[in-house]
């Protein structure tokens, strides 16, 4: 396709290759991200994730590499990549020691279609050309060598297991209310990122294309994957390192680390689309207190609106919203609202007029808005890729922040649609210049929440909170994600572990499931397993649909209160480590909750691992995820762990069958840490100024803790204090102050835990 290789020239970290047939350019990001580019369609990469500073790298230093040209092929070297560039853009990635880590695949490609023979001859009596039908290409696309052993994971939150070897996937944010199942190609978020675990080496890459996008990873062909679209450039990043972690914190540092969210963002929330008038709220706030069962949030879905009309509050209802509001925040709780991009279509709506009177609706190609129908009926959709409409938007918030609206969930932002999808040729925009659905569609969520996020930024002055469900890359800069509209079974339980470790190492960090289920009905036991896995989730919101059962858990029985009441007193105890681990995420982009895999990858017991997760490096969650189960197999990797429950001791590299009755997630605690917790609260705020709590387990290590008002930006202007902890094993423990900016705590209360041998 590309002929030989005829020429090339350097400027700065670019090298544009000239071949027979095509331009191909090749940037040295940093001298572990290489991106690859090839303009097919236009000549500017104009992404959506990566930012003009990111992709420029360090500026200072830029990375040093060299270019050698041999008789086979042209050479690059940085300080940790080779790359050998071929005739045909054949690429070829080696680490300094010259292993191969990754490999253009130089056969043919070949569809192995899964039809019988008397399927096909069928299909070839009727004209079909089956031998074409098996060479279709993408029309962007890259075949990559796959190794026997690789290990494939990321993607977002796609279904199915932590491993995405063997199956086929593609990004087209999509709405689909049917009960998610493994084979389900694609659902709300498009993160076009993936990680390549080797057996000698790792890598990512990340494919910046925001068209419909496909990812093969050895399901058509075992000897190969692909990655492609069905239309735009080929441009992606080669991202190398020594283990997963660098992998990961290149990748969001090319699209973004989430910023440090408000810490009552992190307690517990309470949703339900059902929950349809003020005396609902107010007893949802009253319950909850009266059953001593923090929560911080009560979240108010589509029947808040007047005819669901965003930017309206339902007067019927609600006799005084603002009121009602500023009742619920004075016992400590905080009001989210759901916001849907389709504007209903009415004379004299000011959302519809002001957006008809400035064009900013998507159009169709005779120039008209566009109209289809959501939750008001027809409906027009803001064109979020210009700026004035972002501004627009984001000023029109200021309805809610004027009522006492702490946080905007943004939903149905796929854009979903009732009639129908949008066609693919109506009219958006991409900035400064005129698209169409086609391209934009992936990234009509993400500009919709960087629209919400700088409207609340600048409207309260503190940071965002902001929930997605539609997403790109690098959308972690401006909100926070949940996996959309799971159903109450145990499948959907067991699914929600690796879908959320997936997204973690796709940057997505503050993210979530819904506890329960959200269709369907739930189940007491159920309930009780999917809040004791829930409740270490960034995200920790139980919601339901309307006409499925209720799921306050003082619904389903004393004992299933005590257990829910537990776990979220569990969470609330460590919400210092949890907003620890947010601040550790917008340093180095490590996520929340974590596979095994991330920091054990030469564990083999771990590549696979579905029902297993860490949350930082420090705790290992086991749940269960079984009807039925009291018992369950757990494997502990390397190191010494100490059961939370009981304090027993357990050698790592092994398996172990713990007991695991109604009332106990299994739950461990590596050697050597220093757990900061805090004391009992019914929401973040109700101490002003609590103790801090240090939980400190055999063994000797180090934790770095970070303290600061939990609510603005002051700390990006030195108001924090951080901490370092230090113990030897021997019940000493040493403090040091690393920042001071911040008002110290009245109290740091030092706990040190008594363990006792496993007896099995």
């Amino acid at each position: 396709m590309f002929g030989a290789l005829k020429n090339y020239s350097q400027d700065g970290q670019t090298v544009t290759l000239c071949y027979e047939k095509q331009t191909a350019k090749i940037t040295v990001i940093k001298d572990t991200v290489i991106n690859v580019f090839v303009p097919f369609v236009s000549p500017q990469h104009r992404s959506k994730a990566v930012d003009a500073a990111a992709f420029a790298g360090d500026k200072e230093h830029p990375a040093a590499f060299t270019l050698d040209k041999t008789e086979t092929c042209l050479v690059l070297t940085t300080a940790s990549l080779i790359c050998r560039i071929y005739d045909d853009f054949m690429m070829d990635f080696y680490d300094r020691e010259g292993r191969l880590l990754c490999a253009d695949y130089r056969g043919k490609r070949e569809r192995k279609l899964a039809l019988s023979e008397a399927l096909l001859e069928l299909i070839r009596k009727e004209g079909h050309d089956v031998e074409a039908m098996k060479n279709k290409n993408d029309k962007v696309q890259c075949i990559k060598q796959l190794d026997a052993g690789d290990c494939i994971y990321g993607l977002g939150d796609k279904t199915g297991l932590l491993n995405k070897r063997y199956y086929e996937y593609e990004n087209w944010n999509s709405d689909i209310p049917d009960p998610h199942e493994d084979s389900f190609k694609s659902l709300y978020k498009s993160i076009p990122f993936f990680i390549t675990l080797k057996n000698n080496g790792i890598y990512g890459i990340f494919y910046d294309n925001t068209f419909k996008s496909y990812f093969n990873f050895g399901k058509e062909n075992y000897c190969y994957y692909t990655f492609g679209s069905d239309d735009g450039n080929l441009d992606y990043y080669f991202i190398s390192g020594s283990n997963m972690p660098e992998i990961v914190s290149d990748y969001t540092a090319l699209t973004g680390r989430m910023p440090l969210p408000q810490k009552w963002a992190l307690g517990y929330h309470q949703s339900r689309w059902g929950y349809d008038k003020e005396e609902t709220f107010r007893d949802l706030a009253a319950r909850f207190r009266e059953y001593r069962i923090p929560c911080d949030a009560l979240h108010f879905d589509i029947d808040y609106m007047d005819q669901y009309k965003v930017f309206t509050w339902n007067n019927k209802y609600y006799s005084d919203p603002a009121a009602l509001l500023s009742d619920l925040k004075q016992q400590g709780i905080k009001a989210v609202t759901i916001i849907d991009p389709g504007v209903k279509v009415e004379k004299d709506y000011f959302m519809y007029e002001e957006g008809m009177a400035n064009d900013y609706y998507a159009k169709s190609p005779d120039g008209s808005v566009y109209v289809n129908a959501v939750w008001p009926g027809d409906a027009v959709y803001p064109d979020f890729g210009k700026p004035d409409v972002r501004k627009w938007w984001g000023k029109h918030l200021q309805f809610y922040t004027d009522l006492g609206v702490s946080g905007v969930w943004n939903d149905m932002n796929e854009p979903a649609s009732f009639n129908g999808p949008l066609p693919d040729d109506v009219i958006f925009s991409d900035e400064d210049q005129t698209s169409t659905h086609r391209e934009m569609h992936n990234v009509y969520g993400h500009n919709m929440a960087k629209a919400t996020y700088e409207g609340l930024k600048e409207l309260t002055g503190k940071r965002p909170f902001v929930i997605t469900r539609a997403c790109y890359s690098g959308s972690q800069k401006y909100a926070v994600a949940w996996t959309g509209d799971n159903q109450s079974l145990w499948t959907h339980l067991r699914m929600a572990i690796p879908q959320q470790c997936n997204l973690g190492l796709s940057g997505m960090p503050f993210i979530g499931t819904d506890i329960g289920g959200f269709g369907a009905d739930t189940t007491p036991e159920l309930l009780v397993r999917w809040v004791q896995t829930g409740c270490f989730s960034p995200l920790f919101r139980n919601h339901c649909a309307t006409g499925c059962k209720n799921q306050e858990p003082w619904l389903f029985g004393d004992e299933v209160l005590s257990i829910y009441r537990k776990y979220v007193n569990l969470r609330y105890t460590l919400l210092p480590y949890f907003y620890d681990l947010c601040r550790e995420c917008e340093q180095n982009g490590l996520p929340v909750i974590r596979p095994l895999v991330l920091h054990y990858e030469n564990d083999m017991n771990v590549r696979n691992l579905n029902d297993e997760f860490l949350v930082g490096e420090h705790l290992l969650v086991a749940p269960v995820v079984e009807q039925g189960a009291r018992k369950r197999m757990v494997y502990l990797p390397d190191g010494v762990w100490y059961d939370y429950w009981t304090h027993t001791e357990y050698e790592g590299s092994q398996y172990y069958l713990v007991d695991a009755p109604l009332d106990t997630c299994p739950i461990f605690v590596k050697a050597g840490t220093i757990l900061p917790k805090a004391p009992a609260q019914m929401y973040v705020g109700e101490l002003d100024n609590p103790p801090l709590i240090l939980e400190v387990y055999p063994g000797a290590g180090s934790y770095k803790h970070y303290q600061d008002n939990g609510e603005d930006f002051a700390y990006r202007d030195g108001a924090y204090n951080e901490y370092l902890f230090r113990t030897d094993g021997q019940k000493q423990l040493k403090i040091t102050k690393l920042h001071e900016g911040y008002r110290d705590y009245p109290d740091i209360v030092i706990q040190y835990v008594e363990v006792k041998q496993d007896e099995t």
